[in-house]
């Protein structure tokens, strides 16, 4: 079980720092400048379960996070700033690698220091603002995989080519998903003038 200890962020805004890491598309966890988690967004949680938890930490922390957090410790103990960041992919199973990166996190320099876990599954590409933007405009599954190519800047025809479908359908798949973006943004609007 990956839980968060209850230690406080000592700054200014915490509920609004917890929203903007709970929005995020990649997980994150945050530990003390002495190994301590802090605090971890709900897809550091969902990632962290696909790898052995740790049994030694009372928090079942993976080994493979405390590893890159014990290192970007001792790292910063010997040789201060000089060490940014750590990168390691850890095989969660098979088919899945997840990609993370460690850095230290210091707003000010008379603030503590926090070490920064980020965590990306690797196997899932499509989680990118598109994927979001699937679900915010209401989009079919294929207008999403239309979606996620275009923004990845496939041509009309690579997309027809790469889905087995015509050019004027990937057109038409568009124009469904401009629609779409116009009426949520319509919508939106209109909330907002109520």
């Amino acid at each position: 079980m990956f839980v968060s200890v209850p230690i406080s962020i000592p700054m200014d805004r915490p509920i609004f720092l917890q929203a903007i890491l709970e929005g995020l598309v990649d997980g994150i966890a945050i530990f003390s400048d002495r190994g301590e988690l802090i605090h971890a967004n709900k897809k550091a949680r969902t990632l962290c379960q696909q790898l052995p938890p740790n049994p030694a930490h009372p928090y079942g922390i993976p080994q493979a996070i405390l590893q890159i957090c014990h290192a970007l410790i001792e790292g910063h103990q010997l040789w201060g700033d000089r060490i940014l960041a750590i990168e390691s992919e850890v095989n969660a199973s098979p088919s899945n690698t997840l990609r993370l990166r460690g850095r230290w996190v210091q707003w000010e320099a008379n603030e503590p220091a926090y070490v920064s876990i980020t965590l990306e599954d690797s196997c899932h590409p499509l989680q990118k603002p598109e994927i979001d933007d699937s679900e915010k405009y209401g989009l079919t599954p294929r207008e999403t995989e239309v979606w996620s190519l275009r923004c990845a800047h496939y041509s009309y025809k690579e997309i027809g080519a790469k889905l087995y479908i015509s050019e004027n359908t990937v057109k038409k798949h568009l124009k469904n998903i401009r629609v779409k973006q116009k009426a949520f943004f319509g919508k939106k609007n209109h909330d907002s003038e109520d």
